[in-house]
């Protein structure tokens, strides 16, 4: 079996409380998410209306109108994932690196896609007119975005996954390998129906305000048709919900779940259920959009995902408490042996109560030792070496001390003391040529 690394950690102190960078960190990825889900949702839908556009024109426009909110979608969303992003490394520092190392070119091939992913859109997005008579070509350049829009989340679930289970980073050799962890898939499965839920909902909200006029946009195509089109697609990407949700909790490793986590779960898929009923009450008796029971199917979709990221962030923690607290072990261990090989190297202690047998000795403990040792290499050369080379140029050394250059490339220049006293760099020198060093 392979052995489960343990990295040390960053002995450095958090800059905000812990318990304010976890509400950044859900609430933040909540809010990114969200944007993250309808520029994906309405790629797809755009890609689908115009190819059947194709044989009625308005669909045509339909994807057309779906196509101008993308790129605020997209924008809302780049900025959003800003907050997110820097938690996750503050939190999960070690555990989000080694993913990212370890997925390699594929993880840091993200930014490129993004970009590549945006000018698409905007090509797509302007060239409309243009290519009016040329579909094929047009919805080329909408497929192309529409793929790295499914690229990027892909490439990223996968990595927040690694990030999970160091008990796999022996064997993972790359993002390949990383896709053979059993939940990947219907993590992403997941994503992608959470995508177009909320899309259609958004979708139905969008085009059912009393500022949407129809008038001059489409020929036969009403607001209550596509409303309803919008509305079955919410009703069907939340039932799917129930299949691939029940798939992921199913398939992923028991270490991270516990009856804390179950009970969140359980809450999120009963407001699901409540959803789906209200969605199709919406339907079937063809309630205002939006309305008042609109209105409360958006306030339960918003607990819903609330539920989905505190689950999340749950497992996220229960999954990873036994590696963070081994790390902390061996960060204290790692930093204790530090402190104790710094001790030994330095020079032995002197008792307090005996005066200084060189008044340059609190000089160079104060300042020097932290560098230099008796017989062995510090940061600099051990003081054997540099009574030797100065044994007969005491007011070289005191230059040296002073402002002191370059003699060996296998070194760091030291820094230099022009702040002593003439008496000091005396003292000292003294010292350093004096005391018995062997």
């Amino acid at each position: 079996m392979t052995q489960i690394p343990i990295p040390k950690d960053i002995p450095l102190p958090l800059p905000l409380p812990e318990w304010l960078l976890v509400f950044i960190l859900v609430f933040s990825f909540l809010l990114h998410i969200l944007f993250i889900n309808l520029m994906v949702g309405s790629s797809i839908l755009t890609f689908w209306y115009e190819l059947r556009g194709k044989k009625n024109n308005d669909y045509d426009r339909l994807a057309r109108e779906i196509a101008t909110t993308i790129t605020v979608n997209k924008s809302l969303a780049v900025v959003l994932g800003v907050a997110p992003l820097l938690s996750i490394n503050v939190l999960y520092t070690l555990h989000f690196y080694s993913s990212n190392t370890l997925t390699g070119n594929i993880w840091i091939s993200i930014v490129p896609w993004v970009a590549v992913a945006f000018l698409l859109f905007y090509l797509h997005k302007y060239s409309w007119d243009r290519l009016a008579d040329n579909k094929p070509l047009h919805l080329s350049i909408l497929g192309a975005g529409v793929m790295s829009f499914l690229l990027i989340p892909f490439i990223f679930l996968t990595n927040i996954n690694l990030m999970l289970f160091p008990e796999k980073w022996g064997e993972i050799q790359g993002f390949f390998d990383a896709l053979t962890l059993p939940n990947v898939f219907p993590r992403y499965f997941h994503f992608v129906t959470a995508c177009m839920a909320v899309t259609g909902l958004f979708l139905a909200w969008w085009f059912g305000r009393k500022k949407f006029r129809m008038e001059g946009r489409f020929e036969n195509l009403t607001k209550a048709e596509i409303k309803k089109q919008m509305l079955n697609l919410a009703l069907a990407a939340t039932g799917l919900q129930f299949i691939f949700g029940p798939l992921l909790f199913l398939t992923l490793p028991a270490k991270g779940v516990t009856w804390g986590l179950f009970w969140v779960i359980l809450a999120g898929a009963t407001i699901a259920v409540i959803v789906l009923v209200q969605l199709w009450k919406i339907l079937n008796k063809k309630t205002q959009i939006p309305g008042k029971r609109f209105y409360l199917v958006l306030v339960l979709f918003s607990f819903l995902v609330a539920f989905m990221g505190t689950g999340r962030h749950l497992y996220r923690e229960n999954a990873l408490k036994t590696h963070k607290k081994m790390m902390a072990e061996r960060t204290a261990a790692h930093w204790e042996a530090v402190r104790k090989a710094h001790e030994n190297l330095l020079l032995p202690e002197i008792e307090t109560e005996k005066e200084s047998a060189f008044p340059g000795q609190d000089i160079f403990q104060t300042n020097c030792a932290v560098c230099h040792a008796a017989t062995t290499r510090l940061v600099g050369p051990p003081m054997t070496e540099a009574s030797e080379v100065y044994q007969n140029d005491i007011s070289g050394l005191k230059q040296w001390i002073k402002k002191p250059g370059r003699k060996r490339l296998d070194y760091p220049v030291m820094t230099g003391f022009p702040q002593f006293t003439d008496q000091q760099l005396t003292d000292v020198a003294n010292y350093v040529l004096e005391e018995k060093w062997n």
